[in-house]
């Protein structure tokens, strides 16, 4: 989960600035959130589905993420008709509501959020006024998963060199708790060497970014566009109660 599968691309959504991209998907997805109305809903898909047609992702990593959102909803499927109080149309209604609500903010955040770095987006939310140190610890928090994952990686590795195979025995159980432990330990002493080495190069609590990024005229008709259709995404919801 912390690869950036979606960031590397030449598409109109991936030449977008972080700022632009930031603002039309929080917009997008609270207006979908407080949706009420299936059709509008669906509408709301369709925006979704289309925005990360258009972003060009992987197909074979783009199933996978979707079948992994969709195992809650399924999950829906089989208890919400049946325990819902009332009849089980109105817990189908609902269930699909979820459903349509669920994919769609999963489509339009692939689109928007999945096709930026972690770098620009950290970088864009601090340009946003987000305090500097939330952008901080977000950007570090980030980069220290990867840190995680490498000591574990390593330690692993070793243990099987030694001829370790994971069994349902007290001595695998003992085993894993000395690994994660390590993994815990070691991690933390990179992390120190890492904080050691920024101060020594003039490290004062900010971190500067490499490129500079200025919104053009295309992030600004971009980001209308997207606020329009949010405006039209909720009309229509508003209005579908009537029909």
């Amino acid at each position: 989960m912390t690869e950036e599968d979606f960031s590397c691309g030449n598409t109109l959504f991936h030449k977008r600035d972080a700022r632009v991209k930031i603002i039309a998907a929080v917009t997008l997805s609270l207006v979908l959130a407080l949706n009420s109305s299936i059709s509008a809903a669906f509408a709301g898909l369709l925006v979704g589905a289309t925005m990360l047609a258009f972003s060009k992702p992987t197909v074979s990593i783009l199933i996978k993420r979707m079948g992994l959102v969709n195992i809650f909803t399924l999950f829906l499927w089989f208890t919400l008709p049946l325990t819902y109080q009332g009849d089980s149309f109105t817990g189908v209604q609902i269930t699909t509501l979820i459903t349509l609500k669920t994919n769609a903010i999963f489509c339009c955040f692939l689109a928007l959020i999945a096709t930026s770095s972690a770098v620009s987006l950290g970088h864009g939310l601090g340009q946003l006024g987000l305090p500097a140190k939330f952008t901080f610890l977000l950007l570090f928090s980030y980069r220290q998963l990867f840190i995680i994952r490498e000591e574990y990686a390593r330690l692993q590795r070793a243990a099987q060199l030694r001829g370790f195979i994971p069994k349902n025995t007290l001595h695998t159980y003992k085993t894993y708790s000395h690994l994660f432990g390590m993994t815990l330990v070691k991690s933390w002493n990179r992390a120190d060497r890492i904080h050691q080495a920024m101060i020594l190069r003039g490290f004062k609590g900010k971190l500067i970014p490499l490129a500079r990024t200025t919104l053009c005229t295309a992030d600004y008709i971009f980001l209308a566009l997207l606020l329009l259709i949010s405006l039209l995404l909720t009309l229509f919801s508003y209005y579908s109660k009537f029909l």
